[in-house]
């Protein structure tokens, strides 16, 4: 215990030694160091060197096989809307007897020349002819003569008609267009009954003869001020002769329409129409038939909503009416539905000329009255496939003073006209149409009107209470056309000479036609009428031409 202290006493002194001898030997060095040469230069000198290196960047490895070929084929979907027509829901007048038997195809050359014989029509000869640049003028020279002979005597026609019409556009935004023709049409009275009676050719003759002339002009583009006209004046002068009489009368037609637009969906339109008439009947006084017109109507036009709303204040021969002139027209987005609407008012002009192109075998009318005709109406149309259009109307019209056409209580050869003050008509309205670009379309359309409610007259004597129509046109292939229309009906009512009311038999009309090239500017055609060889009669006692054959050749130039 003795010794262990003693030995911790004496390490501190051998310690401090060491640290004195350490503490020498340190000032020893740094004299020395100080007694260096202090006049050498000073320079570093380097013992090693270090060189920076970057690490080699790891490289991507790409694939030099080509990518799997697709074969599927794209599908592109285009989106493109069906644009339909907004048009009044009116009837259309009906030509007896004669069909349509023009070619199906326009010609590419501006000229041509039609002519064709056939065992009813002896001969048929169609000629157009086309004139100007085609860009600032246009004129065209129409004219056609067709002649007709059927089976029973005197059952003949003649028709010639001849027409100049042109065009013509302005520097100053303008575009005028006009037209002067002329129309000679012969019937014979060949209904009569019994048929052994005997007349002469001029005793069964009935000539109508036609002068007409149009003018009118309007803007190309609309104005700065959204403005948009189109003024139009018609003329004519009629004239009807067979052996009981002689008349004519003169009619003029101004209408100058005018259209504001606000923006994209609003507008105004406003028109005024004078339609006046100086008949001339054989052995009578002149009769004034005139009658004016204000269209003022509101319009409302949206991607989904096209609305006219308007009146119509009218003087027929100074008597006031008021007539609506509602339609409306709500759509889908892609245009594909549309549901119709309307309540509309319009006239149909009692005039002489008028009522020879509903029946050609009239007396000359003893007065002249204007229709005027309400309608009520709600459909639909659309489209299926972009190739597939259809619609459909129901509606209600009214009638006021409507013409009426009955035979004569001696032979029943001609027709007197004869007005029923009131009537009304259920009526039902159907088109189906498939069109594929320009080879191929067909359409079929059905129509049928109830009436009821008939003064002055027992039944609606003329006037056809249901017809179905349709028409296939068809380019087989370059340079060959078929067409084909069918024309289907339920028979009129009609007035026997004792006064008794029957009902006319059905009638059904299917006529084809084929056009084909034989040269660079020949082709050949061949038409064939009423394939089925029904003799009906759309007026009674005056049976149609039978099974008739046409044909020729067309020289185009």
């Amino acid at each position: 215990m003795t010794m262990q202290r003693a030995e911790i006493k004496n390490k501190p002194i051998y310690t401090m030694k060491y640290a004195l001898l350490f503490c020498i030997m340190l000032l020893i060095q740094g004299h020395n160091l100080f007694a260096q040469d202090s006049t050498r230069k000073k320079t570093i000198e380097i013992t090693s060197t270090f060189k920076p290196v970057l690490r080699e960047a790891a490289k991507v490895n790409f694939s030099s096989a080509p990518p799997p070929v697709d074969s599927t084929k794209p599908i592109l979907n285009y989106n493109i809307p069906v644009q339909n027509l907004n048009l009044n829901y009116q009837p259309t007048a009906l030509k007896p007897v004669s069909l349509d038997i023009d070619s199906t195809n326009l010609l590419k050359y501006g000229n041509y020349i039609k002519a064709g014989v056939g065992n009813v029509h002896i001969p048929y000869i169609d000629a157009g002819f086309s004139f100007g640049d085609g860009r600032k003028t246009a004129f065209t020279v129409l004219a056609n003569q067709v002649s007709a002979k059927g089976s029973l005597p005197f059952q003949k026609t003649s028709q010639t008609s001849v027409s100049l019409g042109g065009t013509y556009k302005t520097d100053k935004n303008l575009e005028w267009t006009g037209k002067l023709g002329f129309k000679a049409e012969d019937y014979f009275f060949y209904g009569f009954q019994p048929d052994t009676l005997k007349f002469s050719k001029a005793g069964l003759r009935q000539r109508f003869q036609t002068f007409e002339g149009k003018l009118s002009f309007r803007n190309i583009n609309p104005t700065k001020f959204g403005l948009n006209y189109n003024p139009n004046l018609q003329s004519s002068v009629f004239s009807g002769k067979n052996i009981f009489s002689q008349g004519s009368e003169a009619n003029t037609v101004l209408n100058l329409p005018l259209n504001k637009t606000f923006g994209k969906s609003f507008g105004i339109n406003l028109g005024f129409t004078a339609d006046l008439t100086t008949y001339r009947p054989s052995g009578k006084s002149n009769i004034q038939n005139n009658l004016y017109y204000f269209s003022p109507s509101l319009l409302l036009k949206t991607p989904n909503l096209y609305l006219s709303t308007g009146l119509i204040p009218s003087w027929d021969n100074k008597v006031f009416t008021m007539l609506p002139n509602i339609i409306a027209d709500i759509t889908t987005n892609d245009k594909r539905f549309t549901i119709q609407a309307g309540w509309i008012g319009y006239y149909n002009k009692g005039t002489y000329q008028h009522f020879a192109s509903l029946n050609p075998w009239i007396l000359q009318p003893g007065q002249q009255l204007n229709t005027r005709v309400q309608e009520r109406y709600a459909g639909f149309k659309g489209s299926v496939f972009e190739n597939f259009t259809y619609s459909a109307k129901v509606g209600f019209a009214q009638y006021r003073n409507m013409p009426l056409f009955i035979n004569d209580s001696l032979d029943g050869k001609t027709f007197r006209t004869v007005y029923s003050s009131a009537m009304e008509a259920l009526q039902l309205h159907a088109e189906v149409g498939y069109t594929k670009g320009e080879s191929f379309s067909a359409t079929a359309g059905l129509t049928w009107n109830q009436y009821s409610k008939i003064k002055d007259q027992t039944r609606a004597w003329g006037l056809i209470p249901f017809e179905i129509k349709g028409s296939i046109r068809w380019e087989v292939m370059k340079d060959i056309y078929v067409k084909s229309d069918l024309y289907l009906f339920d028979g009129a009512a009609y007035q026997t000479k004792t006064k008794e009311a029957r009902k006319g038999d059905k009638g059904i009309d299917l006529n084809a036609g084929m056009e084909f090239k034989i040269a660079d500017q020949f082709s050949l055609w061949l038409q064939m009428n009423n394939i089925f060889n029904n003799k009906y009669e759309r007026w009674n006692q005056y049976p149609v031409y039978g099974f008739n054959l046409l044909g020729g050749v067309i020289f185009s130039f």
